[in-house]
This record gives C-alpha cells, structure tokens and sequence, in this order.
C-alpha cells in the first residue's frame, strides 16, 4: 500500500517511470486518460500501425494536442511530451523507456514485443492476454532469466483474480474456486459474428455506428475470451482447469460458496482448486440473482473449527456447512487500472501476476463441419471458438492452440464439436510465433 507515496518521490526525483505504450485501442486509451493523472509517470512513446487511430482516441480522452507533439523520444523526455509513432520495435530499443505495454491484442505481435523488451532490459506489463495463454509460461522464464519483470495487466480480470487468490492463501486459507463472471448460455459457442449483436440487444447498424468490431465482441460471448483468461488463472496461481472445459454455471455471489465446492460435499467441482466461470444466467435465459457478470470472485475453505466461527461471527456467506466462504470484486476498471501494474513493475520489481507453470491451455474447436480448404479464422470468428483444457490434455491430443488459429487452411476435415489438432492444419514452420509455441511445448513436456 505504499505505490502512490513511491511514484510521488519519482515524482519530486524528476526520474518519472518512462512508459511505452504499444497499441492505442480502448485498453490503451483508458490507460491513457489515467497516466496523465498520474505523479512518477511518463508516457514517453505510443507505438500503433494506426496513427489517426490514436488521434481519434487521444482527442476521445481529452489529451491536449500539445501533449503529444515531441517528434522523437529524446525531445519527449526534454519536453515531457509523448512521442507518436509506428515503430513499436524502436520505441522498445529507447534506452530511456523503462517499461513497455503491450495492447496489441495479437498473440504474434505480443511475443515479438515481449522478447524484444526482455532483450532489452524493458520490463513488459502484457495487457495482450492471448499472448500471455499461448506462450506466457516460457516468456516469464526468458525475462526472470534477464533480470526483468513480465506481468499481467492490472485491471484485466486475471490480475485482479491472482490478487484476490494470493489474498486468500496469504491469510492461511485454502483456495478451492477462483474465476470470473460472464454472460453465457450454451448456445454462445456457435456464434458467428454475423449473429453476435442481437445478443447484445443492439442492431447490426447500431454497432457499426459506434465502431464495435463484431468478431472480437463475438470472443467475449462466444467462450473464448473467458477460456483465454482462465488459462492465464490457471498457469499463474497454480489452479487446475475443467477437464472437459468450463462449465459456465449459472450462480449469483450469495451461491458462491455453495455451488463453487467440491462435489464430494455437494457442489459442482471435479475437486478442489479449479478455475471456472460463473454466468450471469440461468439456461432458461432468466437473469441470475446477484450476478457477477462484471467481477471476479475466490473460494476458500476454512482450515478449522475456529475459523469457520469466525466466519459466521463476521457475517461472511458460506454453504450450509460454515466450511467454504468466498470474496469477490464486482467490477473491474480495465485500462484505467493498468499504472498499477506499470508501478509495481518499476518500483517494487513485482508482477501483477504472471504464470507459474503451464497448467491451463485453450485449443481451436470447430464451430460447424469445416472442410480442407477451409481458413481458420481465429478467435470470435465464423470457424472456431476457444476451449479451456488442462495443459498435459492439450499437448497429449496435439491441439491447436486458439492463438495460432488464424489464417490457417485445413488438410483434413474437423467435424463440429471436435478439437482441431497441429496435424489438421498446414503449418508455415518460418512463422515466429509457430516456433516460440513449439519450443514452449517441448520444455514443458518435459517438465510436465
């Protein structure tokens, strides 16, 4: 709890942490609006492919024009301005930039960015969390190995559940449940993003209108993004995915401890210290009572008799045994919780979270029958969806990873429902991001 008192003696030192945002999207821009309210820190660069895409969102967040006007990133830091460009890989190389962000939200873009920030002495704060599931576990060994930070976003739900997680253990409490809410109902998984918006009660036009791409909000409702980010769960807090995937079950934060337990004592978990995902409905579509379609939550077991009195004497919600009780967080702020991390990186040397192990992956599903020939058309789209699986499970079947699912044609046909495998799709070996994946694997399997 000492983060504000150590940024404001950056502050008084004039030695402000020197940030490097790459990919000013609407994570970027909520960091953004933040940073600049912030004592101790400096947006010395912003990297996008999208220069009047960060006009548009700097003027959307009230950036006076002249904050951005430095034409390099040495007369950025003479100036305290914030230096534009599209050269993400050179604002990585400025000597001065202390810790890099990455907002891209490619898994291929993310490793590139993260390696090059390791070799760089950068620490990396990894907003991008498909890279972080697709390739996370080895990118901490390269930057422990450097002497360098990676971290979960603070703000994202995964940081915010490894918080809540490490809360819970370091008061001597057993974690039985940690995860997330979301809107879900079976049916999601099939969602193309020609039929996403009327489950969000908007028309085609109405989104179009208010610049929503329709495949990536098809992630959120499709399985995917909340498999991605309970992986991240999984390999950072030493949690064990599903073994057939999350359940989604419908439960409100009062039922927490009740239906998030073990199902020797009545609740739904294969055992205990398991990742899932709560919906916010019930599979007739009617509303959850209390829902945390926003929040994140942890359960925990009491390890004895007293503790359990503690519980009921200070009001805490537990099954009908007193043994299992819950926190939670009902809303999370994205972006604009995001310095977080940027501090403790800088000014504690600690992540927000990072993985641990590789415990939890997400593999390529077929949405319908696909055909050789066809082109995968990765995360949200029309082709697959993402489910989460136990590591060892995935790298026993050879899944493919939701991450490298894109632009990729089939060599033999994948039925709907069924897992598509490295062996159903034509694989370009001089792809980057194909190798780092492969060698995460390889180390892995040994060590698994």
């Amino acid at each position: 709890m000492n983060l504000y008192a150590k940024l404001q003696a950056r502050a008084s030192q004039q030695k402000p942490i020197r940030v490097a945002l790459i990919g000013a999207g609407k994570f970027g821009s909520m960091f953004l609006a933040q940073a600049v309210q912030t004592p101790g820190m400096h947006i010395t660069g912003i990297a996008d492919l999208s220069p009047e895409r960060v006009q548009t969102n700097l003027n959307r967040i009230g950036w006076e024009p002249e904050r951005a006007k430095a034409t390099s990133v040495e007369e950025a830091i003479r100036t305290g301005q914030t230096f534009l460009c599209e050269d993400a890989m050179g604002l990585i190389q400025a000597e001065a930039v202390e810790v890099v962000i990455d907002a891209t939200g490619s898994p291929a873009a993310g490793i590139r960015h993260a390696l090059a920030a390791i070799e760089h002495g950068k620490h990396i704060v990894m907003v991008n969390v498909e890279a972080d599931t697709l390739a996370g576990p080895l990118l901490v060994e390269k930057a422990r190995k450097a002497g360098v930070v990676y971290s979960l976003a603070y703000g994202d739900q995964p940081a915010l559940i490894a918080e809540i997680v490490d809360w819970a253990r370091a008061c001597g409490l057993s974690v039985v449940a940690a995860g997330k809410g979301t809107k879900y109902l079976p049916i999601y998984h099939e969602v193309t993003p020609d039929t996403v918006w009327q489950h969000y009660g908007l028309t085609p036009e109405a989104a179009q209108a208010g610049g929503m791409n329709p495949q990536m909000f098809n992630s959120f409702l499709d399985g995917t993004k909340s498999a991605i980010e309970m992986a991240a769960v999984a390999n950072a807090c030493d949690l064990r995915p599903p073994d057939d995937g999350l359940g989604f079950p419908a439960c409100g934060v009062d039922d927490l401890p009740h239906i998030l337990r073990p199902k020797s004592v009545g609740g739904i978990l294969e055992h205990e210290g398991m990742v899932e995902v709560i919906s916010s409905l019930e599979r007739d579509s009617r509303p959850v009572f209390r829902d945390l379609r926003w929040g994140v939550y942890a359960v925990f077991a009491a390890p004895s008799d007293y503790t359990k009195r503690c519980f009921a004497e200070y009001g805490l919600k537990t099954d009908s045994s007193g043994c299992y009780s819950s926190m939670y967080k009902p809303y999370h702020l994205i972006g604009l919780e995001l310095g977080i991390s940027v501090a403790s990186a800088a000014l504690r040397g600690e992540p927000t979270g990072q993985a641990t192990g590789f415990r939890g992956d997400v593999v390529a599903v077929a949405k319908r029958d696909l055909k050789v020939g066809e082109v995968l058309d990765g995360e949200g789209g029309y082709t697959v969806w993402g489910k989460l699986v136990p590591a060892q499970r995935s790298l026993s079947l050879g899944g493919l990873p939701i991450g490298l699912a894109h632009r990729m044609a089939l060599r033999r046909p994948v039925a709907r429902g069924q897992i598509v495998t490295w062996e159903d799709v034509a694989i370009d070996q001089q792809d980057s991001a194909v190798a780092f994946r492969r060698e995460m694997e390889q180390v892995f399997q040994t060590l698994n």
